[in-house]
């Protein structure tokens, strides 16, 4: 049974965190710098934007969990040392400065960057901020870390459960980052997610990259992949659970508490998508496949239109049919359903295809509240998927007209 604790990042076993201002932002109020630091030598896995353009530090990352293991997550926000010059070096430069004022081998550091793409990241704040960064970790730093990795959000996103695994008490912890550029793969997002959970490397990539591809991969804000995405996972291995090598009950109940994780954070993400009023989710049922559900609910979920109509509270489910027409799937349109729900109650809207005679009051009673679902059911097998977007709104484009300054 999973249970939601407080924590973060420093719930499980082995970790401590912290986050400070350092200078690469203007607003001294705002932190900048952040550092998860494990007590032992972890396993380590990462998953990474699939965007051809990639920041130095992915590039960095790359070549540090080559061998599956790591320490240290070291992750800036105010610039996202992409397209800059300068970038690999100054990568590499933030590596060694927190490498020794932690004490350990630079290979031994994930590490990343978000905010401004294409402007030289002033390194320099990093390497003199690295001893007081280290001197900050603590085992109740998790919040400061969440500040620290925060961009255009509006909330901080974390979370931390415990469950039972070969009769011992597992914890899982994560923070993340997101609120524009938000399409898969995987979003401009940064998630950073430990565990006790005593599992080998392999293992814990395969977990992530699976967990990742049903709830990371299955947001969509404005339609734009990010340089610098990046889910990675560190395993302290201290939870006394019996290795876990092989996929057993062990890994698949890991696996499972992992999305549980991952899914609520993918949530808060769309719901703080940039302007944004209101979480849209899109549930596809009776599909004949996963990838046909997920294409397209994914495809409701990114639509301009639909978004669009969503913040105006309008059921305008015509664009709902359009959007799953260009998906790029093979279905029936004329078995399809839809169903606008929230908290107040349902309404069809749509029935084989055809437009139904509806309370447009009620409606938008529906639409107007804070978290909505747009539910198609299709009548071609039993596969179901719900994707996760939110309405676009005037303050979107006001606030990335400006984003640089």
């Amino acid at each position: 049974m999973i249970e939601y604790i407080v924590g973060g990042v420093t719930a499980p076993k082995g970790f401590r965190a912290a986050g400070i201002h350092c200078g690469i932002r203007k607003n001294k109020d705002k932190k900048d710098l952040a550092l998860i630091f494990a007590d032992v030598d972890c396993a380590a896995a990462a998953v990474y934007t699939t965007n051809r353009v990639q920041a130095a530090p992915i590039q960095v990352t790359k070549r540090h969990l080559e061998n599956g293991r790591a320490r240290a997550i070291v992750a800036n926000s105010g610039n996202a040392n992409a397209c800059a010059p300068l970038g690999l070096e100054n990568a590499i430069s933030a590596c060694k400065a927190v490498s020794l004022a932690c004490g350990i081998d630079a290979s031994d550091i994930i590490i990343n960057s978000t905010g401004v793409i294409g402007q030289t990241l002033p390194v320099q704040a990093i390497v003199d901020a690295a001893p007081a960064l280290v001197a900050a970790l603590s085992v109740t730093g998790s919040d400061d870390a969440a500040g620290a990795i925060m961009t255009t959000d509006t909330i901080q996103k974390q979370t931390a459960i415990s469950l039972m695994i070969d009769n011992q008490l597992v914890k899982i912890g994560a923070i993340a980052k997101g609120s524009g550029m938000i399409h898969p793969n995987m979003a401009t997002m940064l998630c950073f997610i430990t565990t006790d959970m005593n599992i080998s490397s392999p293992l814990l990539q395969e977990a992530l990259s699976e967990v990742t591809r049903k709830t990371f991969n299955r947001i969509s804000v404005d339609g734009d992949t990010s340089t610098n995405d990046m889910t990675a996972v560190l395993a302290s291995c201290l939870a006394g659970n019996t290795a876990v090598v092989t996929k057993n009950d062990a890994y698949y109940i890991f696996e499972n508490a992992l999305f549980q994780v991952c899914s609520l954070l993918a949530k808060l993400i769309a719901t703080d998508g940039e302007g944004a009023t209101r979480l849209v989710c899109c549930t596809v049922t009776g599909a004949a496949s996963e990838n046909q559900a997920e294409t397209l609910a994914m495809s409701v979920t990114s639509s301009s239109l639909v978004k669009a109509a969503m913040f105006g509270a309008d059921a305008n489910w015509g664009r709902v049919l359009c959007a799953m027409g260009y998906a790029g799937v093979d279905f029936d349109p004329t078995t399809v359903n839809v169903t606008f729900q929230s908290c107040v109650g349902d309404i069809t809207v749509c029935e084989n295809g055809r437009g139904l005679a509806f309370d447009e009051a009620r409606a938008k009673q529906i639409l107007t509240q804070s978290e909505v679902t747009i539910r198609c059911e299709l009548s071609e097998g039993s596969a179901e998927v719900t994707t996760y977007g939110c309405d676009l709104t005037y303050d979107y484009v006001k606030i990335n007209g400006d984003y640089r300054t």
